[in-house]
């Protein structure tokens, strides 16, 4: 088995979270997702978080928590993990995406809106859910090694 690493990201604000609108592959339009993607060799988890955040929608991320691991068989047969991070944007600050042909839009959506919308899986709405059930684990869990030289 070949792992796909990613990281997600909730952000919360006044019952809402931020999400990206994109495209994917397995579904016939626009999904709704984390801030999320694919962990660079020899990145850290941490790192990686934020550079998502970042590229797909111009904020500065500030991980405060880890809400959760995530273990998902996509529908395109691959196994991806997911490691999903809570933290913050700053305020006043418009979300807009480095490369708009990636990330359609970004929203601000609450958990209903999501959950019945078009979530890009079933792991985005968990992990909101996981965030609103008050999971939380110290950013100190995750920790990042170099091979001795």
């Amino acid at each position: 088995m070949t792992w796909n690493v990613t990281v997600a990201a909730i952000v919360e604000r006044a019952g809402r979270f931020l999400v990206v609108e994109e495209m994917d592959p397995g579904h016939p339009g626009p999904v709704w997702n984390q801030p999320a993607g694919h962990v660079d060799p020899g990145e850290a988890l941490l790192d990686a978080v934020v550079r998502e955040v970042r590229e797909e929608t111009g904020l500065p991320f500030t991980p405060t928590d880890l809400v959760g691991v995530y273990q998902l068989l996509a529908r395109n047969g691959r196994d991806y993990c997911r490691f999903c991070f809570a933290g913050t944007v700053p305020d006043g600050v418009e979300a807009r995406a480095e490369d708009p042909e990636e990330i359609l839009a970004c929203h601000w959506l609450t958990r209903g809106e999501i959950a019945a919308g078009r979530p890009r899986s079933s792991v985005v709405v968990r992990c909101i859910d996981d965030y609103l059930a008050g999971m939380r684990f110290p950013l100190g869990a995750v920790a990042h090694f170099h091979a001795d030289r």
